[in-house]
């Protein structure tokens, strides 16, 4: 028997986060906590986030493909951290909590961010919107629990 190949787990990993991920925010739409919160100006509409996030777990993917054995383990535990910000936030209505969450995820990918600059500069560029990213939806979440 054959070992599965740990670049495929990873890769396989970051889709089933995705899905995991997604299953949770994909009522925000017609979910009338979520419909009643005070959002940013700058919050997009719902169908940008699912294009964005589609975008981001490709490059989530091409990255740890490239860079797997330097930053596998922070990558599966980042990894954890933005499954569960949906289902604190959308799914237990924990804002702050999520926050929380996300500003570990950010600590985190700057660290992973760091150690991909060393080995794969492509990679590291690749990886950027995502921490980009976070660094937005930490404003968007941070504004909801202060006008909340």
């Amino acid at each position: 028997m054959h070992a599965v190949n740990p670049k495929i787990s990873v890769i396989a990993l970051v889709l089933i986060t995705y899905i995991v991920g997604s299953l949770a925010s994909s009522s925000a739409g017609t979910d009338l906590w979520y419909q009643s919160l005070v959002k940013s100006n700058l919050n997009p509409p719902g169908y940008v986030f699912g294009i964005v996030w589609s975008i981001l777990y490709l490059l989530m993917g091409i990255t740890a493909w490239r860079t797997f054995y330097t930053i596998k383990n922070l990558f599966y535990i980042q990894l954890f951290f933005n499954a569960i910000w949906s289902w604190l936030f959308f799914s237990f209505h924990l804002p702050v909590i999520s926050l929380i969450d996300i500003w570990l995820l950010i600590f985190i990918n700057i660290k992973i961010l760091f150690m991909i600059l060393k080995q794969d500069k492509l990679a590291a560029f690749l990886y950027t919107p995502y921490i980009v990213w976070l660094l937005f939806a930490s404003y968007l979440n941070l504004f909801i629990v202060l006008n909340n």
